[in-house]
């Protein structure tokens, strides 16, 4: 499933970025096939990844680990799928 998550945080853009490659590393290639971000500004990143288990990517995003993540780093989520246009 083609996903998008707009974030929102107060570290740096690359810092964002390494911390959730991480995560999305540690997840494995079952959960997300692939991911690209686009850098929206300094603190902000457009996300798009292809997401094969949604159940997994959820249960990562809420964890204690994501969640404490997300409070130092004031970070906020929004997430969207994404359909083609046929």
């Amino acid at each position: 499933m083609n996903t998008l998550i707009i974030s929102t945080f107060s570290c740096t853009f690359e810092k964002f970025k390494e911390d959730v490659t991480g995560f999305i590393t540690a997840m494995g290639f079952e959960v997300v096939s692939e991911y690209e971000f686009v850098k929206a500004g300094e603190h902000k990143s457009h996300l798009l990844m292809n997401v094969l288990d949604m159940d997994a990517l959820c249960a990562e995003m809420t964890s204690q680990e994501a969640k404490e993540w997300d409070k130092k780093n004031n970070c906020n989520d929004t997430v969207y799928t994404i359909e083609p246009i046929e």
